[in-house]
């Protein structure tokens, strides 16, 4: 097991998608938490410390990078991956939410089980 009980907040409005990313990182022994809604997200950030956010880029109620800057700050410790079918990891939103230290990556849809495994080992390394 890795660090905390809920060391991850997973943001997504598809539940099959928040149940992926949550059967991902609880094989690798990595607990998470879920939100659909963006409020539902804010509302959890603001009553638990998360080590690590899988935040989608497209919301219901909220725009991702809107919600990851809101996320970042609350915790500006908290380690942010923008998740989306919508946009691409070279879009100029993209790399300025990269730049400014909006998300620390990307990943796109549909996502390697491997390569999300990766981005939260190594945000949750001590």
């Amino acid at each position: 097991m890795i660090g905390d009980e809920a060391a991850v907040l997973i943001v997504d409005d598809e539940p099959g998608m928040c149940w992926a990313l949550d059967h991902i990182l609880r094989r690798s022994g990595i607990a998470s938490v879920t939100a659909t809604t963006g409020q539902e997200a804010l509302h959890l950030a603001a009553r638990q410390r998360f080590r690590l956010a899988f935040v989608d880029a497209k919301l219901a109620d909220a725009e991702g990078l809107e919600l990851a800057r809101r996320i970042r700050a609350a915790d500006p410790g908290i380690r942010i991956v923008l998740v989306s079918g919508y946009f691409y990891g070279d879009d100029p939103e993209v790399l300025e939410a990269a730049a400014s230290g909006v998300i620390n990556a990307f990943v796109s849809k549909p996502f390697l089980h491997d390569e999300v495994r990766t981005l939260a080992s190594a945000a949750l390394a001590p």
